[in-house]
């Protein structure tokens, strides 16, 4: 609900303190350069509030919240409309809290009263796009799958595809969500929905790697390490079995012991097989992602051996 401004009993308090570049509190001399300079750039909010405003109290920190989930899409400009009544004045402002949304230099939408968090990010969302939230929706997903909560993740990343369906890190985290519930169909067909201007993008193809690896260990679920493991034993140079038991290894969750087996292959015959250690080598490379520790242990041990 509104507060109307003509005859309030004004009440002190103080302002949200701005907590971030893209919050920020303005007077009538810097309107220009925070407001109508900088919506050049991006949409800007303004928020027209006063101290003794109760509603105010209640908008201006969902305001703030929105602003950052939405990344840099917008940016909030607040107006202390009792230190500052002009701009106000220009506008037509009688009730406050009282938001406008400039576009290029100019007023293009706005709202008065005290909305929802829902209602406040769908009026950002149609000032900036669809896409507007999707980063911190992104962000969220990829931190609760790292700490091991696909449900979560798998929530997130599928909000981040309604915003945006063509996001790549969105699909591509989703997949993966699927692809460690053991769902590899439905991993598979959630990588059909990347578009094909973005099938080459670094999470595609990491996402893609960790499917095909994920068949290959449902597919040697089965085989018997001990007796791959013998089969070397007596035969060193055995390189199918060794590479057979590579992945059987990384399908159990022993990737060290598939590194470990798929080097020993490459440093007694790195053209065995048309190069297939190194290849399966690489592909272990791309599912586990650059920044995994095998990664870049295995990358180092790798070239510690192509190159000796």
């Amino acid at each position: 609900m509104a507060v109307t401004l003509f005859g309030s009993k004004k009440e002190p308090s103080a302002a949200p303190a701005a907590n971030s570049d893209l919050i920020k509190d303005t007077t009538t001399q810097a309107f220009v350069k925070d407001v109508i300079e900088a919506s050049q750039d991006v949409p800007v909010l303004v928020d027209f509030w006063a101290p003794w405003c109760g509603p105010c109290r209640q908008l201006t920190p969902l305001l703030e919240k929105a602003v950052k989930a939405a990344n840099g899409a917008v940016k909030l400009v607040k107006m202390n409309i009792d230190e500052h009544p002009a701009i106000a004045g220009q506008l037509g402002v009688q009730s406050i809290p009282a938001v406008f949304a400039f576009k290029a230099g100019r007023p293009v939408d706005g709202f008065m009263g005290a909305l929802p968090e829902s209602q406040i990010r769908s009026f950002i969302e149609r000032l900036a796009g669809k896409g507007a939230f999707a980063g911190s929706v992104l962000e969220a997903a990829q931190a609760a799958l790292d700490e091991g909560d696909i449900n979560g993740a798998a929530e997130g990343f599928a909000a981040a595809l309604q915003q945006d369906s063509g996001n790549a890190d969105a699909v591509a985290g989703l997949a993966r969500c699927y692809i460690l519930t053991g769902d590899l169909k439905r991993a598979e067909q959630t990588l059909a929905l990347t578009p094909p201007s973005k099938q080459t993008a670094p999470a595609i193809v990491s996402a893609k790697a960790a499917l095909d690896v994920a068949r290959k260990a449902e597919a040697s679920a089965k085989v018997d390490t001990r007796k791959l493991a013998d089969a070397i034993a007596k035969d060193p140079a055995n390189f199918q079995a060794r590479l057979d038991l590579a992945l059987a290894l990384n399908g159990k969750g022993d990737s060290q012991g598939a590194l470990d087996q798929l080097l020993e292959i490459i440093k007694r015959d790195r053209n065995w097989n048309d190069d297939a250690a190194r290849k399966q080598l690489v592909e272990f490379f791309n599912a586990w992602g650059p920044t995994h520790p095998l990664s870049v242990s295995g990358r180092q041990r790798l070239s510690s051996i192509l190159f000796a």
